[in-house]
């Protein structure tokens, strides 16, 4: 039974190695919120929020996050008890979407629920692998920069490889890499650049035989993605337009893609990544986990998701090096021939780096 005692939030700010670039915008520095749950036994479990600080991803921020974890998610959970970390979804119900706020507080109660029955996070969520594929991406920027951070992954072992386009940075783009590397396993990430006028333009880039283009049109768009599937011989991938088990069902009954990214901060938590993870499952959609620029722990929630059965396309989940000079986890985690072991030990298998997250923090606040 989990019933909590206390809950920590550390804001934290890091800088990333490189600036993450998209047809959005450019992140250099990233806030996080470090979610600490204890519960009354002394058991401690650790959630984070992946919400940016500014609303160019979803309307959550940093700083939205904080007021709901702060004046409406932690009052909820305060008196209660649990058997399953599965309740919260019940608790959450009458608080309108704000998903990455509730996503932090459901990863810290599966991660203590997993230490309470002294198996790992991903046994606890019904995991099959004892290694996990690790795929990674490429920014926006100019081709030969491009190639080459594409030559320095493949050498690294990573299994697949997702570059960021938008238009006027596409056709030429990806022409050049599959002249250069014609059989890697290559995605494209689009972030809502297109729109269904694009449909032509869309379709030329089905000659360089890609994984799948991931959220072409609009964010929060399953109607015009059916469309444009139709069209296209390449998978589409939705992201930002599934954020709950039945965004997923509505794009699976109207056939607005053949493959699903599913993040556990996007869709509101663990118990409905699992759950969307069943139901593609279910209707043979393979899912693949997406990234968020995340710490260690984040990072460690998402190899337990990939663990699933279903999860058969090479996630976003690199290396801890490949964005900070340290983690907030020790060990950090480490791709070795493109692949990542899934950690057999209590909740999510890695210890926090106490030291470093007190280095990094910018504010703290304990809720009692």
């Amino acid at each position: 039974m989990i019933k909590v005692k206390k809950v920590t939030l550390h804001l934290i700010e890091q800088k990333l190695l490189s600036p993450f670039v998209t047809g959005i915008g450019k992140v250099e520095k990233r806030e996080s919120i470090l979610v600490e749950v204890e519960d009354t036994e002394g058991v401690v479990g650790w959630g984070e929020v992946v919400a940016f600080s500014s609303p160019w991803y979803t309307e959550e921020t940093i700083k939205t996050c904080w007021h709901m974890i702060e004046d409406f998610l932690v009052p909820q959970i305060v008196n209660e008890a649990y058997d399953h970390p599965q309740q919260l979804q019940n608790n959450f119900q009458s608080i309108k979407r704000n998903n990455m706020a509730k996503a932090s507080i459901d990863m810290a109660f599966w991660d203590i629920y997993s230490k309470k029955q002294g198996i790992s996070l991903s046994k606890a969520i019904g995991g099959t692998k004892n290694f996990i594929d690790s795929g990674v991406v490429v920014s926006l920027n100019s081709i030969e920069k491009v190639l080459s951070k594409i030559e320095e992954h493949i050498k690294a072992g990573y299994k697949r490889i997702k570059i960021k386009i938008k238009p006027g940075q596409d056709y030429k783009l990806l022409q050049q890499i599959r002249r250069e590397f014609p059989t890697i396993s290559l995605m494209v990430d689009a972030n809502s650049a297109y729109s269904l006028k694009d449909t032509y333009h869309l379709k030329a880039l089905d000659e360089f035989h890609l994984l799948m283009i991931e959220q072409p049109l609009a964010e929060d768009d399953i109607i015009d993605h059916a469309k444009l599937q139709k069209e296209l011989q390449t998978p589409i991938c939705l992201d930002e337009s599934i954020t709950s088990i039945d965004d997923a069902r509505q794009a699976i009954e109207l056939g607005s893609c053949r493959v699903m990214n599913i993040k556990i901060g996007r869709v509101g938590g663990m118990t409905e990544a699992i759950q969307i993870h069943n139901l593609c499952q279910s209707h043979q959609i393979p899912v693949w986990c997406g990234g968020m620029l995340e710490t260690g722990i984040s990072r460690a929630h998402n190899i337990a998701l990939a663990s699933l059965p279903n999860f058969t396309i090479p996630g976003d989940i690199s290396a801890s090096s490949r964005y900070w000079d340290r983690d907030v986890i020790d060990p950090e985690v480490v791709v070795e021939n493109g692949r990542i072991a899934v950690p057999d030990g209590p909740g999510i298998g890695f210890n926090i780096d106490w030291e470093y997250i007190h280095h990094l923090t910018k504010q703290k606040k304990v809720l009692q």
